[in-house]
């Protein structure tokens, strides 16, 4: 080992300080320097894929993501059952746990790369090239827990009680909080002695090690407007926090690597990396599922599941298998050629929290986050040796739920969300417009002219939109991606409770812990909302279909609800209606999408549905804890 630093070492002197040598020495040498501290600090190895699969497994999970691993391990427990776990991608690295490069993994061979179909019946996205916005979804063990910024948030009480309003039992808060509180490892004292946290879970949570000085601001610029700041997880959701996350150690935690390391050698668990399901197998006749069609290093697999067949693969991955399965609706997969087992609306719905990307403010004090000032070699080796630093940062360093006029008057429930961060667009200008997808004319214009200034953003989030969209299919052939039409803003009121959120914003900055940098809005317009005046409501309105930004939060398209509902595909067991054995567990079976980053909320969805299968196999009398 003393090795391998000696020679990292010597590279450090050997680039000097040119900056974007360091820049680009930084990934490899994080890489590298993870790698060894594994080997030295975490006894848990990843997971083996198996390459002799069984004809035949108890229960056959098709994703490895958020929830998907969550049921693999639960279901596991159970001694006498065999599960098989199918991920279409690979499994993590080195790369994947530091918490400052999340910006590479999006649009790498982890990411499915997804991208939205150019807008028909409303306007969005007009910044991107082809008029289309990238949905990264993570194609890898963990799924996008592995490409997410980390951000724990679990969303509001009343989200779940309206879920439970709308007829599916088990889903109130009071049900559903012991899921949260099951997974969770909380290493923060203060939070983990509460009613609403838990330590000795699976999942680690934290508060990240490393923030700004604008962090401070932030929270006292929350009092300053009349908000409390308090634990959002907690007894209320309104309010100001530094970001909890799914980090140990200052190093991310994903699904793979909080529910799937500690249980690798479990006889019962084999793991099938790079396997993409292509179709469940489902008798005609007795409308029961009996298997999973695959392909593994280019050729046709099959397994068959003798108890069930779960699908964990996301609200896109998951409508586009059903319906190339032959579940979803009648005419749609008739223009297909695809033989209708069932037909149910599965791919509408479709929900993301959306908001105004780019939405920037600028500073006299060289205090925020930027790629020249952080990524050298001796931040390298604290976030090695100390497991502290900037590298630990994940860009967020702090959450806001606030209410505009549009959101409940008792202040409750919350209608948007402020991620702030203190870091600058052109910190990565590369790499950020290319996640975005942002047209290079428009960067010129608006965000290029601000050169090395410091500036901090916030992103405002609209919490429950009331347009939805819908995923269907292109093609019966399941390596051409489905078609997604999320259909932003094709209600007024989205757009108007996004302006009111933007002006709470600009009240951020203009509160005195802020002054006190001289914090004042970039006011450069793009180039097609020039003729408005700055801070009216027709030059939000044009930046919002312009710089539309989404932190990729899909759901709702394979809907959860009762019988009577026509707009349901799953019951409020997560059993597809008229069909056996075949479940779907994972974003997609939310009824609404929750107040609140979707990735806690998923994994709650993994450990109650682990339940319910439990509890439809051992009998009613199994024990939930």
């Amino acid at each position: 080992m003393s090795a391998v630093l000696a020679s990292v070492a010597g590279a450090a002197l050997n680039i000097g300080t040119n900056p974007l040598a360091i820049a680009g020495l930084v990934p490899i040498v994080a890489a590298g320097l993870t790698f060894l501290r594994y080997l030295r600090f975490d006894p848990e190895d990843h997971p083996v894929s198996v390459q002799k699969l069984l004809p035949e497994y108890d229960f056959v999970i098709i994703g490895g993501g958020s929830a998907g691993a969550v049921v693999a391990s639960r279901l596991s427990e159970i001694a006498n059952w065999t599960v098989l776990l199918l991920e279409a991608g690979p499994d993590e690295n080195e790369v994947t746990d530091v918490p400052s490069l999340l910006g590479y993994l999006q649009l790498s061979n982890m990411d499915w790369m997804y991208q939205t179909s150019p807008p028909t019946d409303s306007q969005y996205c007009l910044a991107m090239i082809g008029d289309r916005c990238n949905w990264p979804r993570g194609k890898v063990l963990g799924g996008s827990s592995v490409l997410n910024a980390m951000v724990y948030a679990r969303g509001n009480k009343r989200d779940y009680d309206a879920w439970e309003a709308q007829g599916n039992p088990g889903w109130s808060y009071k049900d559903i909080l012991p899921y949260f509180r099951k997974s969770e490892d909380n290493r923060n004292p203060y939070l983990a002695r509460t009613d609403y946290h838990n330590s000795g879970g699976y999942l680690t949570v934290q508060e990240v090690p490393w923030r700004t000085p604008l962090a401070v601001a932030f929270l006292q610029a929350g009092k300053e407007l009349g908000y409390d700041v308090r634990d959002c997880n907690g007894e209320k959701q309104t309010g100001f926090m530094i970001t909890q996350t799914t980090m140990r150690r200052g190093h991310r935690c994903s699904t793979a690597k909080a529910f799937l390391r500690p249980v690798r050698h479990r006889e019962n668990l084999h793991i099938a990396l790079n396997s993409q399901a292509t179709k469940i197998i489902i008798d005609r006749r007795t409308k029961r599922a009996l298997g999973v069609k695959f392909v593994r290093s280019g050729r046709n697999k099959v397994v068959r599941a003798k108890r069930e067949v779960i699908l964990s693969a996301g609200a896109i991955g998951s409508p586009q298998l059903l319906m190339l399965s032959g579940i979803g609706p009648k005419e749609h997969l008739e223009s297909l050629n695809i033989p209708v087992i069932s037909d149910l609306k599965v791919g509408y719905n479709l929900q993301d929290h959306v908001g105004l990307g780019g939405f920037t403010f600028i500073i006299d004090d060289p205090i925020t986050f930027t790629r020249n000032r952080y990524q050298s070699i001796n931040v390298v080796m604290e976030y090695l040796l100390r497991e502290k630093g900037p590298m630990t940062s994940q860009g967020v360093e702090g959450l806001a739920f606030v209410n505009t006029k549009y959101a409940p008057k008792d202040g409750l429930w919350p209608d948007v969300q402020f991620h702030f961060a203190a870091s600058s667009i052109n910190s990565d200008s590369d790499q950020i417009r290319k996640i975005t997808g942002m047209r290079d004319s428009v960067y010129n214009t608006v965000y290029k002219p601000l050169g090395d200034a410091e500036t901090w953003s916030l992103l405002p989030l609209l919490l429950r939109p009331k347009s939805t969209g819908r995923i269907s299919l292109k093609s019966s052939n399941p390596f051409v991606y489905p078609d997604i039409n999320p259909n932003y803003f094709t209600h007024k009121e989205d757009i108007l409770t996004l302006i009111e959120g933007i002006r709470i914003g600009l009240n951020v900055s203009d509160t005195p812990s802020f002054k006190r940098f001289n914090s004042r809005p970039h006011k450069m317009p793009f180039p097609s909302c020039e003729q408005y005046e700055f801070d009216t409501d027709e030059y939000w309105e044009c930046s919002i279909r312009h710089f539309t930004f989404t932190i990729y939060h899909p759901t709702s398209t394979c809907k959860m609800g009762p019988e009577n509902d026509g707009d349901a595909v799953v019951n409020p067991r997560l059993k597809i209606y008229g069909l056996e054995n075949l479940r779907v567990i994972d974003a997609s079976i939310m009824p609404n999408i929750v107040s609140g980053n979707t990735n806690a909320p998923v994994i709650m969805i993994g450990e109650k549905g682990a339940d319910l299968i439990k509890e439809d196999w051992l009998g009613q009398h199994f024990r939930k804890t």
